[in-house]
């Protein structure tokens, strides 16, 4: 797959940055050789500069060479064209390679985060003893904390872009906004779906029960909703008010469709922008807003963070069919068991007709989800939906042309690469 991403930059360490062309050329005065972790990589190079400088360049692995077209210039560009607009071609097909960690990704607001860390339990659990031990269980149970980090990736990159010099006081509050909602719905979520294990740890519910667990939720949703009015900003309450609105709908879309076979990809589209990437689009957005820069970039940054949320769930969906338990934390392929209609399911059932007749069932025969797990699995289920996960990745790499090259963009472009990583 081929996506287009500007201002590549060969000084940083960008997973775009080393992507290997694979051509023909790579013995050729035009290219250069890049070295990362214990393998070489060859990146082509036109005239006497990069691609990074105002060429676009076609990366293939199944072609035998480079192709470059002059780019476009920016009518603004700066002296010796180190502003141009370029534009490259990226191939999404990952080579080999060091993997990205979540640590690497988030180490250039690591500071950030761990203040943010500091803060949640204080600001969660102080009127009520109750809620301390419900929030340090879900806190500690191994969180990536990848909405907050987005925010203040997103917030660095644009402040940058608006010539702010440090992160304001709404920059971080926003962030552990973000992280309480998140939090909110995981507690609902596995009420919701009577899960017993969240991250391989016991749930809220199961450890002080379900009014415990629901009063929980509803209570860091209001301590949320009421540190985002002291925001002051009407457009960053509307938006993240709506996101609440968002979990509620994409709930009741899940519970009136369990078990239908006739739900179509862009339901299943709607409600995991619902439940997943409306929280994640208007964290990244925002983000922008409070740094104040121009609408054209704040809705870039919407753009970006609704593809990266759907790619984001769309590679969960698949890992429910290919990982263990263990791996996941909770039951594996445990959305089919209860009736949850995912992309690989959607896909599997184009070719598998003995699908539909076990999904709608509600395996009520021994050994019969068993059985549609390994349809979905052997069906091309799994394919089309890695896929899915990658154009949608396509598509906020793209969103993400606005924002001038820096450490934040290039670990923005790598949390893209990231997700996609998880099921190579």
């Amino acid at each position: 797959m081929m996506m287009s991403c500007r201002n590549i930059d060969l000084g940083g360490t960008s997973v775009l940055d080393l992507m290997p062309c694979g051509c023909s050329s790579s013995s050729s005065p035009t290219s250069r050789r890049i070295f990362f972790g214990n393998c070489s990589k060859t990146v082509c190079c036109i005239g006497r500069r990069s691609y990074g400088v105002g060429n676009l360049v076609f990366l293939r692995r199944d072609s035998g060479s480079c192709r470059a077209i002059p780019a476009k210039p920016k009518e603004s560009a700066l002296v010796n064209g180190l502003g141009e607009d370029k534009t490259v071609m990226i191939n999404l097909r990952q080579e080999s390679r060091k993997p990205i960690s979540l640590e690497s990704l988030f180490e250039v607001v690591a500071d950030d985060l761990q203040s943010l860390n500091d803060n949640l339990l204080s600001i969660v659990g102080a009127e009520n003893p109750v809620l301390i031990s419900a929030a340090e269980q879900i806190f500690s149970a191994g969180g990536k904390r990848m909405r907050p980090g987005l925010v203040f990736l997103v917030s660095q990159a644009t402040a940058e872009l608006a010539g702010l010099k440090e992160l304001t006081v709404e920059h971080r509050r926003l962030a552990e906004i973000i992280e309480m909602i998140h939090t909110a719905s995981l507690i609902h979520d596995d009420v919701l779906d009577e899960s017993d294990m969240r991250r391989g740890k016991e749930t809220v519910h199961e450890l002080f029960g379900t009014r415990v667990a629901v009063l929980a939720g509803d209570f860091m949703f209001a301590q949320a909703s009421w540190y985002l009015a002291n925001l002051e900003n009407l457009e960053v309450i509307k938006l993240i008010s709506q996101v609440i609105k968002d979990f509620a709908s994409g709930e009741i879309k899940q519970a009136s469709s369990l078990f239908d076979c006739d739900v179509k990809l862009d339901d299943y589209l709607l409600k995991s922008y619902y439940k997943t990437a409306s929280l994640v689009a208007a964290s990244t957005k925002g983000a922008a807003i409070f740094s104040s820069v121009e609408s054209e970039v704040a809705e870039q940054m919407y753009q970006f963070g609704k593809n990266l949320g759907l790619s984001f769930q769309v590679v969960d969906d698949i890992l429910d069919f290919t990982q263990s338990s263990e791996q996941l934390g909770k039951p594996a392929a445990n959305d089919l068991a209860k009736g949850n209609i995912t992309a690989p399911v959607i896909f599997a059932l184009e070719n598998e007709p003995r699908l539909r007749e076990i999904i709608e069932s509600e395996f009520c025969e021994p050994g019969s989800l068993e059985e549609a797990i390994e349809m979905v699995r052997s069906g091309g289920g799994i394919k089309r939906a890695q896929e899915l996960a990658k154009e949608k990745a396509e598509l906020a790499l793209t969103n993400l042309s606005c924002l001038p090259r820096s450490g934040f963009r290039s670990a923005l472009e790598d949390m893209v690469m990231f997700n996609l990583e998880r099921i190579d």
